[in-house]
């Protein structure tokens, strides 16, 4: 058994594999999975350091799907992915069909994978700093990703937010854009870490009574919420702690007008509205 560690990187994990494919090592031979859970009777062995006889070529195709697939967080990533690679090199591309039991599995983890991409989109909030510091960063967002999707999702935000530095922290990578130039660090610094968790903004409680005055708990259905805002972002938004307020104050009478109590009471001049009148509207 060949033990690998690519570090979650595709390129690395890419390397690894073509060389074990050169020398037509198949999939139950080789292990990227932590090797502390393998049997000791396994024997271990060392990734050959040089390419084999032989030649395998696989779809570009393939490629793509297996850089989108790497991103998922699951049991046997790495040897997952592998065992795509060496069926389609053996000839079998059903594989990379979503028919396939293997293949079905592959484009799962792709669509869970672009939907926490728009989770990460849809959930961010950048905090303004306003002790910038030597690397002069003007915003800081801290997000928790249920897959490793910061890399390539995060420069979404390069065109939106102009040409202002800025900063988004995991609790396993981060990234940094100095206005020009994106940068990737995993693990994610400790200070990068620390300015993202302990950014505030000033403008919150703004936002919050915005949020709240625009929510309609005439048209509020929790299961649905939950499902399209799961509640694991929840604390890390301003209007998190007031979202499960607001669906119970729905529940409890609020529905019937659609209107929180606090707009109700707002004093205001009511104008009284004219009667229909069919004739008029004739004339």
């Amino acid at each position: 058994m060949i033990n690998l560690d690519c570090e979650n990187n595709f390129s690395l994990w890419r390397t690894q594999a073509r060389l074990l494919l050169s020398h037509n090592r198949p999939p139950s031979h080789v292990n990227w999975d932590d090797s502390a859970s393998l049997s000791l009777l396994d024997s271990t062995e060392t990734i050959p350091t040089t390419p084999g006889d032989n030649a395998v070529r696989v779809p570009a195709e393939l490629i793509l799907l297996l850089e989108r697939a790497c991103c998922y967080r699951g049991e046997q990533r790495w040897n997952f992915l592998y065992r795509i690679l060496w069926r389609v090199s053996q000839g079998d591309r059903t594989a990379m069909l979503a028919g396939d039991i293997d293949g079905s599995e592959l484009h799962k983890r792709i669509k869970q994978v672009r939907r926490e991409a728009h989770h990460l989109h849809a959930f961010l909030r950048f905090n303004e700093i306003s002790d910038q510091g030597e690397e002069k960063l003007a915003y800081a967002a801290w997000h928790e990703p249920a897959h490793d999707i910061l890399q390539r999702a995060s420069s979404h935000f390069i065109d939106r937010m102009g040409k202002c530095s800025w900063l988004i922290a995991t609790p396993d990578d981060g990234v940094f854009y100095d206005g020009q130039t994106l940068h990737y660090q995993r693990p994610c610094p400790a200070e990068w870490q620390h300015l993202a968790r302990n950014a505030t903004d000033n403008k919150s409680d703004l936002w919050l009574t915005y949020y709240q005055h625009i929510f309609n708990p005439a048209r509020v259905n929790e299961k649905i919420t939950q499902q399209h805002m799961p509640v694991r972002f929840w604390k890390n938004l301003p209007e998190g702690p007031s979202i499960a307020r607001l669906i119970q104050q729905a529940k409890h009478g609020k529905q019937r007008d659609g209107q929180a109590a606090s707009i109700k009471l707002i004093p205001g001049k009511r104008i009284p509205r004219a009667p229909f009148n069919p004739q008029a509207q004739q004339q």
